[in-house]
């Protein structure tokens, strides 16, 4: 069976089913698993699960550990959508797993937290152009939000909501753990859309992307800003605050940050799950423990709290 014929069918049939750039990672994992097969002169479809158990051991010597779990899920989705069976759930590629662990460990690197001190400095690096205003957006929207980079990516003047109590919210049409559209309002604070709003009348807009590209002129606008232009941004204004003492940001210490930021302001673990769209507890420990000793679930159940979207009204 040809491969790339292979991938080609399956991604026309999956097409529409799910977002485009998780049919994108498919089609590349299958592609590193099938190089891989055939470089070792194995037959790459179907899936075997001795192959695979040998995968995983030969990763391990050069790749993290998510990396390794992501492509060998990426391969049961294949199987189980092509009707392969599950090759990926048979003791072999589980005891397989078990010794990479055990050998390479599971901790990931985590994002360096963007918190509401630093989001201070990045913000007074902000000027009156074009690029400025935008790139305050990008900010305040990143972190007032909690999204990740190509769902801050996609918000839209139209997406911006006036709630029952007068107060705002961001809708969010769709996200990594909202595949099928269901939708979800995250409040904002006043001062974000009232600066959205201002940000629109400035770039003369009526709908579309909130976030755009500029070019180098400083003058042109694109439709939208690319996600991975995110760590570009925070990059540059790192190091315009004097803040090379830090690791790089990316796109995902809004997230890590403000979680920070609302464990510290005593917001309950069930609250920061919400907002920040974590469905299980231990991933949003996760990213608490890398910067906090001792998390304690228990310890994190406090009633009074201050919402992170009036933490940051006032700046």
């Amino acid at each position: 069976m040809d491969v790339k014929q292979f991938l080609d069918d399956l991604m026309a049939q999956l097409d529409g089913a799910f977002a485009e750039n998780t049919l994108k990672a498919y089609r590349s994992d299958f592609k590193h698993f099938a190089n891989w097969a055939i470089s070792n002169s194995l037959d790459p479809l179907p899936p075997k699960a001795s192959d695979l158990a040998a995968y995983i051991a030969d990763m391990s010597e050069r790749q993290k550990s998510a990396t390794i779990r992501r492509r060998i899920d990426t391969l049961g989705s294949i199987c189980f959508f092509s009707g392969f069976g599950s090759p990926t759930k048979t003791p072999e590629v589980k005891i397989a797993l078990k010794k990479m662990h055990r050998k390479i460990g599971r901790q990931q690197k985590q994002a360096h937290p963007l918190t509401l001190d630093l989001l201070e400095q990045l913000l007074k690096k902000c000027d009156s152009s074009l690029a400025g205003r935008r790139n305050e957006l990008l900010l305040r929207i990143g972190y007032e939000t909690m999204r990740r980079s190509s769902e801050i990516c996609s918000f839209c003047f139209e997406d911006l909501k006036t709630l029952p109590n007068g107060h705002f919210a961001l809708n969010l049409k769709r996200s990594k753990t909202d595949q099928l559209g269901d939708g979800k309002l995250i409040p904002i604070s006043d001062l974000l859309a009232t600066k959205i709003n201002k940000w629109k009348r400035r770039i003369g807009a009526t709908e579309g992307r909130i976030l755009r590209s500029i070019r180098k002129d400083n003058k042109t606008l694109g439709d939208k800003l690319n996600p991975a232009s995110i760590n570009i941004i925070l990059v540059d204004l790192q190091y315009r605050a004097r803040r090379r003492d830090l690791p790089h940001l990316s796109g995902h210490s809004f997230r890590v940050g403000a979680a920070l930021d609302m464990l510290n302001a005593g917001v309950p673990l069930e609250k920061i799950m919400l907002r920040g769209g974590w469905r299980k507890e231990t991933t949003t420990l996760r990213y608490l423990q890398s910067w906090v000793d001792n998390v304690n679930p228990a310890e994190l159940q406090i009633e009074e709290c201050t919402p992170i979207w009036e933490v940051t009204a006032s700046n």
